[in-house]
């Protein structure tokens, strides 16, 4: 299929819903030397894909910072401790991490795991006027 000037071609990947239950949530900071920024994306993106597929998985992205693209954000959502841990022993998970750390600078790095109590739908569309 070939894209003339006025089609659009969007892509779903990493698409998830954030309104499903979710009893673990990870946010986590990288920061990386400059050349390893490929190397660090490299181990990731297989991983992150793996990750996405897991049962219990809601949802799991990593980004690159918008302005510094040596800073990459990680955020994830699990069912559970079950899912959460079950992705925490996966082979593609290891892998990622033994690459990450035998060849990857981190020059800065922060990571927390919230226990949700409770959920709610955030949507400030609604402040502003049409």
């Amino acid at each position: 299929m070939s894209l003339n000037t006025t089609e659009t071609c969007i892509s779903s990947a990493g698409d998830h819903d954030k309104t499903e239950s979710t009893e673990i949530i990870v946010s986590a900071y990288y920061r990386v030397h400059p050349d390893d920024r490929e190397t660090f994306i490299e181990a990731v993106r297989p991983e992150m894909l793996a990750a996405q597929q897991l049962p219990g998985c809601v949802y799991y992205a990593f980004s690159q910072d918008l302005v510094n693209p040596d800073a990459f954000h990680l955020s994830e959502g699990w069912a559970d401790i079950e899912a959460y841990e079950r992705h925490e022993h996966s082979e593609t998970f290891l892998k990622a991490l033994a690459t990450v750390v035998k060849h990857v600078r981190i020059l800065r790095r922060e990571g927390i795991r919230y226990d949700v109590a409770k959920q709610h739908i955030d949507d400030p569309r609604g402040k502003v006027s049409s």
